[in-house]
């Protein structure tokens, strides 16, 4: 992230910049504008004013939770990963978790799978219906 603010920052080519970021990384996007001069002890708050959005956890669970558990699992039959996915869920690590994060990390569990279904998942969600902070980054550039 630093990298990029400083070669399309202000001290660059001086474009304007914008980011969604999962949770995990949030401080990575803070210290990496603040370095690049861009505010200090940055809040989300102040991450918008910038352009930059946090998902709650990832982009993954933002538009699992926009499209409903069952949209996603129609999505894995559609794609004949649905039993798959039961078998998943039989799994002890599982066992009385919510749908919800079950649906997250089964998305991530193959390689090429989060890559795959994060643009099927786009895809398959109404206008309406995008997660704010993607929506904000769009509405943004």
């Amino acid at each position: 992230m630093r990298a990029y603010v400083e070669a399309f920052g202000p001290e660059g080519l001086d474009r304007t910049l914008a980011g969604l970021c999962d949770a995990g990384e949030e401080d990575v996007f803070q210290r990496a504008l603040e370095r690049a001069g861009l505010g200090t002890q940055l809040d989300r708050a102040a991450l918008a004013t910038l352009r930059f959005r946090v998902c709650v956890a990832d982009l993954e669970d933002e538009l699992i939770r926009a499209l409903g558990p069952a949209a996603v699992q129609e999505m894995f039959d559609w794609h004949g990963e649905l039993d798959s996915f039961r078998t998943f869920q039989k799994q002890r690590a599982q066992q009385g978790r919510d749908i919800q994060p079950q649906l997250r990390r089964f998305i991530g569990t193959t390689s090429g799978r989060k890559a795959w279904y994060a643009r099927a998942l786009v895809e398959a969600l109404e206008l309406s219906r995008v997660p704010r902070p993607l929506d904000g980054v769009l509405a943004s550039v």
